[in-house]
């Protein structure tokens, strides 16, 4: 009895011990950190009980691009007053858009995660850029905020997310010879945006619980595609003596949108400058030199350049481009994706993972009525494709036959034979050559790159975006495809693995690694695991005929 009364008090006094932890730990945690004092200001978060998330809504990561700005890489943010502290429970605008919206005072960014003080460790962070064909969107968030499911989906997935705005349209993508010359003016200086707010993260993330070292990029759309320019830029770019190069370790390209990429100076990206200056008023013979042009350029009204981008952006609607607006190929993106992702060392991440959707395609072409006969489909492919030679475009008409199959469907139709074709050229092939460019680069002989293939229907563009983008019922009435689905992605950037936090029973596949020449389908039943022979013939014989397309 002594014995066991002593036992008995050992164990009491553990279990009291445990409590108190316990308590401790719950108290440190219901008393999260809330204003991030940076070395250019002091910035006040808040909580929601609803979500349990710290938020911050609004933190500038840079100078407002006005003025001599408009058209120039991101400048350092403006410091804050002395004692100052900023509200960030607060909104902000999305940078102009092609119609009325959006302000030139833009380049802000919002950022949540699960509470989080100093006691606890760091998590690691995504960096997420949103979709729009490059030529609107808007990183604002309100609450539940954008991937929230994501962070949701268990326990294990406890991640800071950063949303940045980027400029799109002609104030992030224009180019031209006068913008190549000047010393204030930078093409693509909307992807330079998203390169700030990925350096923003590396210099500012562990004041708000993220690791600087353990950062993944994600998007879907232009957002994918951005992700795409991120992993093959170069570098070694600094403009105007800007911070070191930014670290990122992982990337998840969603439907990446990667539309023809000329070079800064090509005779189709100065007709884009030139029509930009011919529609605002800027070819006036006071404004004659090319420095004049682009001087005139950076004093006209808001109002007035969104009116020119707009044109500029359904001047080849269902032709040669979606929405003309695009990244070029200049000293930051020094080589086409489809150069770049063949080259040792080009592509900048560890870690890659491409998805796309069976018939997304379909949403960037003409309507079924406008391609319904074999004639209706040579007129379209000639226009999208007027570079190609003839035996070229015979080659393409045998990859893609009038009735046919890929990997995962079948077809008979002249409109879901194009959509393919435009899929395959500015969508999946580019996730497929961004993904597989990374399957040497894990030292420890696992695999470092995955694809997978959204095929629920209809499958379109953004089909995919309704398991992980907000909070929707199916995610409680479906758990199936939500933790499998949704959870692959939190494990991926969680571990760099879709895999290692695998939510779904044993007997429900997983992600294959992509050298094993297989893809993740996401399917009406489940999952599958499915071959690519088809997709990997075709992104092939693309990849021989992209520079003349070019991508």
């Amino acid at each position: 009895m002594p014995h066991l009364r002593s036992l008995l008090g050992t164990l009491t006094l553990l279990l009291t011990l445990t409590c108190s932890s316990l308590s401790t730990a719950q108290n440190v945690q219901s008393q999260p950190k809330l204003v991030a004092e940076l070395d250019y200001g002091t910035f006040q978060g808040a909580y929601s009980s609803v979500y349990n998330i710290s938020y911050w809504q609004r933190i500038p990561f840079a100078a407002p691009p006005t003025g001599s700005n408009r058209f120039r890489a991101p400048q350092p943010p403006i410091p804050l007053p002395d004692g100052a502290v900023y509200n960030s429970s607060q909104p902000f605008d999305m940078c102009p858009q092609r119609t009325v919206n959006g302000s030139e005072d833009c380049l802000y960014l919002g950022l949540y995660s699960r509470p989080w003080n100093p006691s606890l460790p760091l998590r690691p962070v995504v960096v997420v850029f949103y979709g729009g064909g490059f030529i609107e969107g808007s990183a604002y968030f309100a609450l539940p905020p954008s991937a929230y499911p994501v962070l949701n989906v268990s326990a294990s997935s406890d991640l800071v997310f950063i949303y940045p705005n980027y400029r799109v349209n002609a104030f992030g993508f224009l180019a031209g010879s006068e913008v190549a010359s000047s010393p204030t003016s930078d093409s693509n200086a909307g992807l330079l945006d998203q390169r700030a707010a990925i350096q923003w993260a590396n210099r500012y993330a562990a004041h708000f619980g993220g690791d600087p070292d353990d950062v993944s990029i994600w998007g879907q759309s232009a957002g994918g595609g951005s992700v795409l320019a991120q992993t093959i830029a170069n570098q070694s770019f600094f403009p105007d003596g800007q911070p070191p190069p930014p670290r990122f370790r992982k990337a998840l390209a969603s439907s990446p949108y990667w539309p023809k990429t000329y070079t800064s100076t090509s005779p189709e990206t100065q007709w884009i400058y030139d029509t930009m200056v011919n529609r605002t008023g800027c070819s006036s013979s006071s404004s004659s030199s090319a420095q004049d042009t682009l001087a005139c350029l950076k004093s006209v009204p808001v109002q007035t350049i969104r009116d020119a981008s707009l044109y500029v952006a359904s001047s080849h609607t269902y032709n040669t481009s979606s929405y003309t607006w695009a990244p070029v190929i200049d000293s930051f993106l020094p080589n086409p994706l489809s150069e770049a992702t063949t080259r040792t060392g080009q592509v900048n991440v560890v870690s890659a993972f491409g998805m796309y959707n069976t018939h997304e395609g379909e949403n960037f072409i003409p309507s079924s009525s406008l391609l319904s006969t074999p004639t209706d489909f040579d007129t379209w492919l000639t226009g999208f494709l007027p570079t190609l030679r003839k035996c070229e475009l015979d080659a393409v008409r045998r990859y893609y036959p009038p009735t046919g199959t890929t990997d995962t469907s079948t077809y008979n139709t002249t409109s879901v034979r194009a959509g393919l074709v435009y899929r395959d050229v500015v969508l999946a092939c580019p996730a497929y050559w961004t993904a597989s460019s990374t399957t040497t680069h894990d030292s420890n002989g696992g695999s470092s790159s995955w694809l997978g293939e959204y095929t629920i229907s209809p499958a379109k563009h953004a089909s995919d975006t309704y398991w992980w983008n907000q909070v929707n019922p199916a995610q409680k009435t479906d758990p199936l495809h939500y933790t499998g689905y949704t959870g692959a992605f939190a494990s991926f950037f969680m571990t760099g693995d879709p895999n290692t936090q695998k939510l779904t029973p044993p007997d429900v596949v997983g992600v294959p690694a992509l050298n094993t020449g297989k893809e993740f389908v996401i399917n009406a039943a489940g999952f599958a695991n499915t071959d690519i022979k088809q997709l990997k013939k075709r992104c092939d014989f693309w990849r021989k005929l992209a520079p003349r397309i070019p991508i």
